[in-house]
């Protein structure tokens, strides 16, 4: 522009008084943008990753640990499980000294993939704080791996609830929140997780709880399943008052029950249990027709033709669920009937189930917060 005589010679360098002032206009750039337009959690991504950097280059501690807190704040669920993933793949190379990682959490994600043998649950008591290891857990053959298998996101929050109801499946899983609310509990508000094992699959979980493990609140719902004699077929479907012989499973973890874990069982299924009192059936019946309208007026005819309770919820156990063919799907009907009674139907909860949830909602208990810790690097 200025041509040969006038040019002036550029050249870049630093001048002492003019550090500061070069370093204040030094920006990091993430994708191309400034980082702070970058989101938080990534954030504390690269401040984790930069801290980790320096500990593996440190030549002169003899111990090198990093201790994260939380890191799921502010990271999206996916991106929780892939850094909990790296964090436990992390192995010391040439020239890089090895990291002792501990990771505080509050994270059902982390919960759920960390290994079983990398968990630490600090309990509050009231009287202090307990520590609880599930690897110092021993399970039954098989028990242990199908605990793992299962601890899915939803059913990992068992590690950082206050107290805990089991139940066997979908339909109780719909029903039991409203059930709670009509005697008077709502269960989120008094810490309660609501689990479902998804069958019979207590025995994998309940190793986890009692005076010898996580000391909180609870409750298994569970079917009484009794078995019928030859020559008393009705003892299948027994009347409010009867006594019944529970199945074997249900009889197995009742002698497991202490302070803290208690079984709770009604005299066949929910269904059933639900179908021996009179508001009950005429709400489940409106549930019923809102899903299968001709086979709701076939069950509602039988159950007007029956002479008492127990004969009744009979008509309209087996009516839904022991057809010849395409019985309703309780999870399907669980649901409905759910939204009939939260749209104000009139309920009678049986008392196995106010019982339990009772128990779970029981005042002076704490929660635990669990603790990830993945293998020494």
């Amino acid at each position: 522009m200025l041509g040969p005589q006038l040019a002036q010679a550029l050249e870049l360098g630093l001048i002492g008084s003019d550090v500061q002032r070069l370093a204040s206009r030094l920006s990091l750039l993430v994708d191309s943008f400034d980082i702070e337009q970058n989101g938080l959690g990534f954030n504390n991504l690269i401040f984790m990753a930069v801290v980790l950097s320096e500990l593996t280059k440190n030549s002169d501690a003899s111990f090198r640990s990093l201790i994260i807190e939380e890191p799921e704040a502010h990271l999206h669920p996916q991106l929780q499980a892939v850094l909990l993933c790296y964090l436990e793949s992390i192995k010391a190379v040439d020239g890089e000294k090895p990291v002792q990682l501990f990771v505080t959490s509050h994270s059902p994600n982390f919960a759920s993939i960390a290994q079983l043998d990398s968990l630490a649950c600090l309990v509050d008591t009231g009287a202090g704080v307990e520590i609880f290891f599930p690897r110092a857990i021993t399970f039954g053959k098989g028990k242990r791996e199908k605990l793992e298998r299962y601890l899915d996101v939803t059913r990992a929050e068992l590690f950082f609830a206050r107290r805990v109801i089991f139940v066997e499946g979908a339909a109780e899983l719909m029903l039991v929140s409203v059930l709670a609310e009509k005697v008077g509990y709502k269960l989120r508000e008094h810490g309660v997780s609501l689990i479902s094992v998804e069958g019979l699959n207590f025995d994998s979980f309940l190793p986890l709880f009692g005076a010898n493990a996580l000391k909180i609140p609870v409750a298994i719902i569970t079917d009484a399943d009794p078995a019928a004699e030859d020559e008393a077929p009705q003892a299948q479907y027994p009347a409010i008052g009867d006594s019944v012989q529970v199945s074997a499973n249900t009889a197995k973890m009742k002698k497991s029950e202490d302070d803290f874990v208690k079984v709770f069982h009604g005299l066949k299924t929910l269904e059933y249990d639900l179908a021996l009192h009179a508001d009950n059936r005429v709400a489940m019946l409106m549930a019923l027709k809102e899903l299968h309208p001709k086979i709701a007026e076939t069950v509602a005819a039988a159950v007007e033709a029956a002479q008492d309770d127990a004969a009744k919820a009979r008509a309209l156990f087996s009516g839904m669920f022991e057809r010849p063919q395409n019985n309703v799907q309780k999870g399907r009907f669980g649901q409905t009937l759910a939204q009939v009674f939260a749209d104000g139907a009139a309920c009678a909860v049986p008392d196995y189930i106010s019982n339990a949830i009772v128990h779970a909602c029981q005042a002076g208990t704490n929660a635990p917060t669990a603790t990830v810790a993945p293998a020494e690097q």
